[in-house]
């Protein structure tokens, strides 16, 4: 098992979170979104927003792994966006097939909802895609799913969930390492 520790992510690991990006979206999502659509993902386009994201502040967070400090995972935060149910949003968590089950998702969400607390946040929630398998992950941190809505990607309509942690402290406590 790998050495597992995350940081805040500076504009030089955009070209590492947009690869992971891809990878995980092609994995995650094979079954569920048209194939044309994920093979057209482009981890040089998703770099740049990334990268565009990193420099104005938001809060984007790296997985690094091993001795090179390899990029194995990502997560982005930011205040709630209308329509949500809570005040602080994780707004992506992706983490790379082979490191998955090794507390990468984990440390991510315990450090995305630190900084989330930081801004005052006393509520936490993310959207999942119903049909995500790895949907069960977010329960399991103590996770409620409070709304549910339907959306449309890809030109595949879809059903998603929100998990809420509330308050924040149900995320903090139930994150600790295995």
């Amino acid at each position: 098992m790998n050495e597992i520790a995350v940081r805040r992510a500076v504009p030089a690991d955009a070209a590492a979170i947009g690869a992971v990006h891809v990878a995980s979206w092609r994995s995650t999502y094979a079954s569920i979104l048209p194939d044309t659509y994920l093979t057209n993902l482009s981890a040089r386009r998703e770099a740049a927003y990334y990268e565009a994201a990193i420099r104005a502040g938001a809060g984007v967070f790296v997985a690094v792994a091993g001795e090179t400090a390899r990029i194995i995972g990502f997560c982005t935060t930011g205040l709630g966006r209308s329509g949500g149910p809570g005040e602080g949003e994780i707004q992506t968590l992706y983490v790379l097939d082979d490191f998955r089950d090794q507390g990468a998702g984990r440390l991510l969400m315990r450090r995305a909802a630190a900084h989330l607390a930081g801004l005052g946040c006393g509520s936490v929630y993310l959207w999942v895609l119903n049909e995500n398998p790895a949907r069960w992950f977010y329960s399991h941190l103590g996770g409620r799913a409070v709304q549910e809505k339907n959306v449309s990607w890809a030109g595949t309509k879809l059903r998603q969930s929100a998990y809420l942690w509330e308050p924040v402290d149900v995320l903090l406590r139930k994150n600790l390492p295995a």
